[in-house]
């Protein structure tokens, strides 16, 4: 479906180039005779961040697109299998699921593109161990200090956290979020 410029949205995905892109920024821009539309968009393959200044009847190709609650089975080769809650198989190449597998999860979001698996993203929040990290401090107040989870990602974490602790973490800016308790 192609739209207007001015009717495009932030979050909207476009077809750009042939490339699948995000709409990440958008802003009208107005002098005395027309109008414009200043924006910034995302490749989803590459992570590369492109902006524009158009016209506002400049034509982009908008995609229809929807988030569905997948599950990871196995690798095949260079692509990554999941399954839908309705046991429908989804792939998509190892790049697009690489940053969400570093979390071990039973559901993650896809996200689906004309009928394609075209990126996957870890829950809001997950659950990890903690590997490494200093002795806890009873008593110590509300300070952080450095953790190692099983993944091997590193993590800022409560001074009361201890190496086996179970935490919640949000992925996607690795803040930490909770100690689980048993």
């Amino acid at each position: 479906m192609k739209i207007n410029a001015l009717d495009l949205r932030r979050g909207n995905l476009v077809n750009h180039e042939g490339r699948l892109c995000e709409v990440i920024f958008w802003n009208i821009l107005k002098n005395d005779r027309r109008q414009f539309v200043q924006m910034k968009v995302k490749d989803l393959q590459t992570g590369r961040i492109a902006e524009f200044k158009e016209h506002g009847d400049t034509k982009w190709e908008v995609l229809e697109n929807s988030v569905i609650a997948i599950s990871h089975s196995y690798r095949d080769g260079t692509d990554e299998v999941f399954y839908s809650e309705e046991g429908e198989e989804l792939r998509c190449p190892v790049p697009a699921a690489e940053d969400a597998l570093k979390w071990k999860s039973d559901a993650y979001r896809g996200l689906v593109v004309e009928g394609q698996l075209v990126s996957v993203s870890a829950p809001t929040s997950v659950i990890a161990v903690v590997a490494e990290t200093s002795p806890s401090i009873r008593g110590g107040g509300s300070g952080m200090k450095d953790a190692v989870l099983d993944n091997g990602l590193k993590v800022r974490v409560n001074l009361l956290t201890n190496i086996g602790d179970r935490v919640r973490i949000d992925p996607e800016t690795m803040e930490f979020k909770e100690r689980i308790q048993g």
